[in-house]
């Protein structure tokens, strides 16, 4: 390996600040925590974590072609997203007068449908984007990289978000259980259809 123990614990760092930055995966995860509770959100954070891995390995590979290449379908992955969040923000603002189990396609998507938005938002996150490709050649000699050390960045990269969306998806689970009024469902309905929107909008603005 080329990368020192302290790089790597520098990496760490600033990808724990990348996390606690808000922006368009932090809204997704409180507006999935708050529809469906934990078992909405983690499978959203295990595709955020799994879209965090893509952007390194693009930096890490230096290969900037890609980038140039499959700009299409970059773009085509962000339209896609703004749909599915604007479409699931609507039928929860639709349906907020529902109680939260009322409708499993509300509070319980599916695993792969959260997986599949996780990795769509972190793929059209501008935040994510300007980091890895902007900021990470600042942390590592990229041109010196060996594979252990690409494993070793993808890791932390995988990890350090996967730890920080789970606690948060967990804490607003815990907050969400207290909320047992119709009318604190309907403003919980409300606020999360709403904040699915902003993201399909903060992406589209941004594609």
């Amino acid at each position: 390996m080329t990368v020192t123990f302290f790089d790597l614990c520098l990496y760490a760092g600033a990808l724990a600040v990348l996390f606690l930055t808000p922006g368009p995966v932090w809204v997704a995860l409180l507006a999935r925590s708050l529809s469906g509770g934990f078992q909405a959100a983690w499978p959203l954070a295990i595709g955020v974590a799994v879209g965090d891995i893509f952007w390194p390995l693009v930096a890490v590979l230096g290969v900037a072609w890609l980038v140039t290449t499959f700009a299409w379908f970059m773009d085509v992955l962000q339209w896609v997203a703004v749909v599915v969040f604007l479409l699931m923000g609507l039928a929860l603002i639709r349906n907020a007068n529902h109680a939260l189990n009322a409708n499993s396609r509300l509070t319980r998507p599916g695993m792969w449908a959260g997986f599949v938005a996780g990795l769509a938002v972190i793929l059209g996150n501008p935040k994510a984007v300007l980091f890895y490709m902007g900021i990470l050649p600042g942390f590592f000699d990229l041109t010196q990289v060996t594979v252990l050390d690409m494993v070793a960045i993808c890791t932390l990269s995988f990890v350090v978000p996967l730890l920080g969306n789970l606690v948060l998806a967990v804490s607003v689970d815990k907050v969400r259980g207290i909320l047992r009024s119709g009318a604190a469902i309907r403003r919980m309905n409300l606020t999360a259809g709403w904040l699915l929107i902003g993201v399909g909008i903060a992406i589209a603005m941004t594609a």
